[in-house]
Formats: structure tokens, sequence, C-alpha cells
């Protein structure tokens, strides 16, 4: 099973920057998308053999995530079941019959911490939120999650140590949401890689210089872990200032996979 994720930083954007290319040529069974900044009557998307769910934004060009399915979900449901967290569209759960998926936008902290108090709220309530689900089955948890978990996670850890994306009040919410059962498949699998990143500022040509930071993520239930056969990063795809991730998991043992859309 192919899973890809990617904040595509306004996706009506991303479709004139070869959007539509991308997704044809991946041939994934799920893409997750997030700051999708768009109502879904905003723009045409056909994707044959997709099921669309949207959850946008109340504020019109905003945040807002979306997830294009073959697999037919059980259930859906959006946001985290937090009424301080609804309205902005940072979360979709798809149930399948042996795990959940759920996309996330996490939110920033923004320049000099403005809204750390308000992310810290957000991630106890997101780790409280999948661990529900992980006590019922396992969860493979994917998206923009706005840290750099550790320093080889970014080109640059010492100049931003402090900053949004890599204050020890962020970096220690990452690591107490994979101490409550989770695996970060990337490192999982490429424990000492370097370079490694998924966004870069558009300034001072961080991309060209790959000058970034790792933090987007496909997280996964510990149980699930032995399944993990690959964690990517395309940093060669274009279109956002993020790149896509990708997991690809073994669906032996499992129903994973073979309830797809007519």
């Amino acid at each position: 099973m192919k899973l890809i994720s990617w904040n595509v930083n306004g996706l009506r954007a991303c479709l004139n920057k070869g959007f539509m290319d991308y997704f044809q040529s991946v041939d994934a069974d799920a893409v997750c998308l997030q700051e999708t900044k768009m109502q879904p009557d905003q723009a045409e998307i056909i994707l044959p053999g997709y099921r669309q769910y949207w959850n946008s934004a109340e504020k019109k060009g905003y945040s807002g995530t979306a997830v294009f399915t073959r697999m037919e979900p059980l259930w859906v449901g959006y946001d985290i079941g937090d009424p301080e967290h609804s309205g902005e569209g940072r979360s979709i759960t798809l149930e399948f019959e042996d795990f959940y998926l759920v996309t996330v936008y996490t939110p920033n902290s923004q320049r000099d911490l403005v809204r750390i108090e308000y992310r810290m709220r957000w991630e106890d309530a997101f780790r409280a939120y999948l661990k529900q689900l992980d006590a019922k089955k396992p969860v493979i948890v994917c998206g923009d999650m706005n840290v750099a978990h550790n320093e080889i996670d970014l080109k640059n850890p010492k100049t931003n140590v402090g900053n949004a994306g890599f204050s020890f009040e962020e970096r220690e919410k990452m690591t107490e949401l994979l101490a409550a059962g989770f695996t970060d498949t990337f490192r999982y699998l490429h424990p000492e890689e370097t370079g490694a990143y998924t966004w870069w500022s558009y300034m001072f040509k961080a991309r060209e210089k790959n000058a970034g930071w790792r933090i987007d993520y496909f997280l996964v239930s510990d149980s699930l872990r032995d399944q993990v056969k690959a964690s990517n990063i395309h940093s060669e795809v274009m279109g956002s200032d993020h790149c896509p991730v990708e997991l690809i998991l073994s669906t032996e043992n499992t129903q994973i996979g073979e309830k797809e859309c007519n």
C-alpha cells in the first residue's frame, strides 16, 4: 500500500505547477494534503477512482486538509474532537478495516513563538486523540507537523534553537508523542541520513542550497512498524515550499487496500 502526504501551500496554485501530473504518476492508494487554502468548490478536481474528503478552514485562503483515497473508508471524522481546535480544518481521520489514517496540519507557533501556548494545548489534545484511536486499532499519521525533532532534521540547528519549529517545547511534544506508542518511519529506516528535508524557505535560495527542515512525517503505531517497507522524501517534486513524503506498507496478513472505489 502506497500513501503520499504533501503540504501543497495552496492547492489552487499547486494545480498550476504540475500537481495533477505528479498525482497521476505516483499512483498512490491515498494522497493526503495539508494547507489546501481552499474550499472544495473553488476548483474542479476530477480524480477518477478516488473519493475526496475535505476539511476547509472557516477563514478563506487559510490552512485546510484533504484526502483523496481509492480505498473506501468505514467512517470519516473531521478535526480531533476538541471544540477549541475546530474551525481551522487541520485534520481528517479515515477509518479502514485494519487501521486509521489521520492527516494533520499542526499549528505553527509563529515568529517569536506568539502562538506557543495554543500549540502546546493542540499537541496535548492531538496526542490524546491518537491514543484513543490507537486503543481501537493501529494508526497511520501523516502531515506537516511543524517541528524538526532533532538536530539532524534541519540544516542549521544551532542558529534556529528556540525558533518556531525547533523550540524545546515543540521538540519535547514530538518526543512525548513517539513515546506514546508511535514510530517516525523515516528515522526508523534512515536513522543516520543527513540532508533529508521536506521544507525550504522561499528566501535565500534555500532549496537550491538544500538548507531545509524535515517537518513532514509519516508516523505509525508501533504495532505497524514491521510492515513499513519504505519511507521516502521526494525532494525532486516542485510546486510548493514543501515536497511530498511517501510511505509504503506491506499488506501481508491484513486486508489493507482490498476495499477500493468502483
